[in-house]
């Protein structure tokens, strides 16, 4: 007999994998049931192209409990196979929020705590959306929140990402000290939800947990820093009204929120700090000498430097090296910022090695720019 080639087998098994995404049921119960070979290869092993997935894999995914449940009854295939990364189909259901297919997986015996690539429970999966239901029958089939995956984050601090305040009490009345956790880079929930602008679990956190306040992380940054950094002026608010936060900590190397924003370009916030809280506008980071205007001038940001000039800043301060804010911009290769600055009167100068701003430049359209602009 003849040896059948690769691409032969993989055909069937491509078919047999998108009856099960559509969920087609009765096809499929035909396609299987209708050769010698459907209690083989076709069935129980896992697809090359598709990262290893068994046909589970792809019913769980997509949410079709008749076809897993016809999967594992009729062709008993195994309900803990994992796939390249270790997933297994309870992952993918947790996952998506798929409740009858992750119902019916436990039912059946399958391992609640079982861990894919980075250690991912498919508890923490579920934390992923915000889907309380889901949630619950896990922890209720005796899924815990307090396991960590690689990076340190258990359960909860997935679900202080995502923000749902519901899920958050939920977790903390099943698991009380669930909250008492750090990621490897000594992140707490409270820092990911400042981040992530989650101003009702940033509520919730600072009710029911015990925060130390201006907790750091491994580089130093604050929960308050997180929220400046990206915007969120509301959790910046929240944090010094309920938890007393300092506005002006500062990280290990020395920069404040205010440098921050000025990185990620967030002027309503610069203002917010400058104008509300009174910070400094030409506050330095203790080891390079950087003001904000150094910061944002180094990223491009354009508007930013507006912002910050127009709050009196100086546009001659320089940094540690002697290098001024038209340094930062020509070394960063920002035309509109360096136009800005021309523009605005700041002259070339020497940096503490001798080195002129236009000496950073690279591009040769830069450059004949700004000689245009200085003659």
């Amino acid at each position: 007999m003849a040896r059948r080639g690769r691409g032969e087998e993989a055909q069937p098994q491509e078919r047999l994998f998108r009856l099960v995404q559509e969920g087609r049921l009765e096809p499929l119960q035909e396609e299987l049931g209708g050769t010698e070979q459907g209690r083989g290869w076709r069935g129980k092993t896992g697809c090359p192209a598709r990262g290893g997935d068994t046909l589970l894999h792809a019913a769980a995914r997509h949410g079709h409990r008749d076809i897993l449940a016809y999967l594992v009854e009729a062709w008993e295939l195994d309900i803990e196979a994992p796939n390249r990364d270790y997933k297994r189909p309870l992952h993918e259901a947790a996952s998506l929020g798929h409740r009858d297919c992750v119902l019916y997986l436990l039912q059946r015996g399958a391992a609640v705590d079982c861990l894919k690539k980075g250690d991912w429970t498919p508890l923490m999966m579920a934390c992923t959306r915000k889907n309380l239901e889901v949630i619950q029958d896990l922890v209720e089939h005796g899924a815990n929140p307090v396991l960590k995956n690689k990076d340190g984050w258990n359960s909860f601090h997935i679900a202080s990402r995502e923000g749902d305040p519901v899920i958050l009490q939920y977790l903390l009345t099943v698991s009380p000290a669930v909250w008492q956790t750090e990621s490897k880079i000594r992140r707490t929930p409270l820092h990911t939800a400042a981040m992530h602008g989650c101003l009702e679990a940033v509520e919730v956190l600072l009710e029911r947990c015990q925060y130390e306040p201006d907790s750091r992380d491994q580089c130093g940054v604050t929960p308050f820093m997180d929220a400046i950094q990206f915007g969120h002026i509301s959790t910046a608010q929240l944090l010094l009204e309920k938890h007393k936060a300092c506005f002006t900590a500062k990280d290990i190397l020395g920069a404040q929120a205010l440098h921050k924003a000025a990185v990620t370009g967030q002027d309503k916030a610069i203002q917010f700090l400058v104008s509300d809280l009174g910070v400094g506008v030409d506050e330095r980071v203790t080891l390079s000498g950087y003001t904000a205007l150094h910061f944002a001038s180094k990223e491009g940001h354009t508007s930013t430097v507006k912002t910050l000039l127009s709050l009196g800043a100086d546009l001659k301060s320089k940094e540690g090296k002697n290098r001024s804010a038209l340094h930062l911009a020509c070394a960063g290769q920002h035309l509109d910022c360096i136009e800005f600055l021309l523009q605005c009167g700041l002259k070339d100068s020497p940096d503490i090695e001798g080195t002129l701003a236009r000496e950073l430049i690279k591009k040769q359209d830069f450059l004949y720019y700004f000689d245009q602009k200085v003659a």
